[in-house]
C-alpha cells in the first residue's frame, strides 16, 4: 500500500457517472478501495455497518444531491446522525450538475461536507480534493 492512498465512495444514481468516477479514481493510483452505490439507502446501510475501513485509511465520499427515494441532503442529514467515531472517518464531498444557489449554500449547513464539485468529476478536481487531503 502507498503513502497517501484513500477509500473512496462514489454515490450516485448514473451508473456512468459512477463508472467514470471509478476509473477516475483507479488512475490516480491513490484509491485504495473504491465501492460505488446507485441507491443512497445502500451506503447509509454499508456505512453504518461497516466496523471501520480495516487498512486504516480515510474514506473519500462523493455524494450526488438529486437522487431518488434518498437525496445527497438527505443522506448526509442521516450519516450526520451516526456516531462521531465513525462519522471521522470519512471526508465527503458533494458531486452535482445542480446549478441551484439553495443546494450549493444548503451544502455549507453540515459540517461533514467539505466542499460543492460540479459533475463531471475531472482528474483534475480529483487531484485538487487529494492535494487538499495531503
Amino acid at each position: 500500500m502507498a503513502p497517501g492512498n484513500l477509500n473512496f465512495i462514489v454515490i450516485d444514481d448514473s451508473k456512468l457517472d459512477c463508472f467514470i468516477a471509478e476509473k477516475i479514481i483507479r488512475n490516480t493510483g491513490r484509491g485504495e478501495t473504491v465501492k460505488s452505490f446507485i441507491m443512497a439507502p445502500d451506503a447509509l446501510e454499508y456505512i453504518t455497518n461497516e466496523p471501520g475501513p480495516a487498512n486504516g485509511l480515510k474514506t473519500v465520499m462523493l455524494v450526488d444531491i438529486q437522487m431518488p427515494i434518498m437525496n445527497g441532503f438527505e443522506f448526509i442529514e442521516a450519516f450526520e446522525k451516526l456516531p462521531k467515531e465513525k462519522i471521522d472517518n470519512y471526508i465527503i464531498y458533494v458531486l452535482s450538475s445542480s446549478i441551484n444557489e439553495n443546494d450549493i449554500n444548503r451544502v455549507r449547513y453540515h459540517t461533514s461536507v467539505k466542499q460543492f464539485l460540479n459533475k463531471p468529476l475531472t482528474s483534475n478536481t480529483l487531484s485538487t480534493i487529494l492535494e487538499l487531503i495531503g
